[in-house]
């Protein structure tokens, strides 16, 4: 089947319609920056089968994709005007609502809640949830894994207060946890995987079996306010391609690997747990999100309280 026909058909299955919405020429910008993370979800995998830019060539709309290491500096950027559309994890958008930021939830992806875990090395004396008192924990701040943490060790019993918070980007973490300069990391993958497959890493716990993490299309206000249509038209065709994907995880994980040059058999066991479902922000994933702003204001580890509700644009698919 040509990927054009294979986009038409998967839209209509994805949005109950045969098109995406009809985008006139005044309507769209001269380019799309779109946010990828290393390794990250499946938009290096999309970047590499150009259905994004298929979607978008006939308009005489460029496509540029440009990579972040996590969800934090991604939203700062989009905050900043320098990129227009990304994802990101559950805590990165509460961080950046709480700063102000001019961000829109336009779509969600329910995670299964494998692709994120909390890992000590094989040999470490830590065995249960409750071992983490005192240690020293690696993960990013204001990403998932800061997330996980807290949900972590607030299912634990333990204060916040009661451990070591060292907060390192991805790359750092690694080098720290290799070196056995923190006890433990939460982090997520393909992180995890390599950690898993060539770090001597043991999963504690993954995030399945704490809470219910969920993962976000994320949109720069004043670009969504300006182009809704471009933005539904963005996400239908994430939706088709998740319906794909969802489908082929060799594919993903080949066309994965190839566009970020991480191993190929930590991306096969990242997307084999993955999924890649994109659906609207619904009345029960705003109300998971605001449970994890209102754990974050309730430790003071963001700066005022936030409503979720507030940011979220309503994608109805195909419209």
């Amino acid at each position: 089947m040509e990927r054009r026909e294979f986009l038409r058909l998967s839209l209509a299955g994805a949005a109950g319609v045969a098109l995406s919405p009809v985008v006139r020429a005044e309507d769209h910008p001269k380019v799309i920056r779109i946010c990828t993370q290393k390794g990250g979800f499946f938009f290096p995998a999309v970047k590499q089968r150009h259905t994004v830019e298929d979607a978008f060539k006939p308009l005489g709309v460029d496509v540029q994709w440009i990579d972040f290491q996590f969800g934090p500096p991604l939203l700062e950027a989009i905050n900043v005007g320098s990129v227009d559309f990304g994802y990101v994890g559950d805590a990165p958008p509460i961080f950046a609502q709480a700063a102000t930021a001019g961000i829109r939830y336009a779509a969600a992806v329910k995670q299964g809640g494998g692709t994120q875990a909390v890992v000590v090395r094989k040999e470490s004396p830590i065995k249960s949830l409750s071992d983490l008192k005192g240690k020293r924990i690696a993960f990013g701040k204001g990403s998932s894994a800061h997330n996980l943490l807290v949900a972590t060790l607030e299912k634990a019993g333990i204060a916040w207060s009661d451990i070591q918070p060292i907060p390192l980007a991805p790359a750092d973490a690694t080098a720290a946890f290799a070196q056995g300069a923190v006890d433990a990391w939460a982090i997520w993958d393909p992180y995890l995987a390599l950690a898993e497959l060539k770090g001597d890493a043991r999963v504690l716990v993954f995030a399945k079996d704490i809470h219910q993490p969920n993962a976000f299309v994320i949109v720069r206000a004043d670009f969504v306010d300006r182009y809704p249509s471009v933005v539904t038209r963005l996400n239908d065709v994430f939706a088709s391609e998740g319906i794909w994907a969802n489908a082929h995880h060799e594919e993903v994980a080949q066309a994965q690997a190839t566009a970020t040059g991480v191993d190929i058999e930590a991306i096969r066991r990242f997307v084999a747990r993955s999924n890649y479902t994109v659906v609207p922000v619904d009345e029960d994933i705003i109300r998971i999100q605001q449970s994890v702003a209102d754990r974050f204001a309730r430790l003071g580890l963001i700066p005022k309280p936030v409503r979720v509700a507030d940011i979220v644009w309503k994608w109805t698919p195909g419209s």
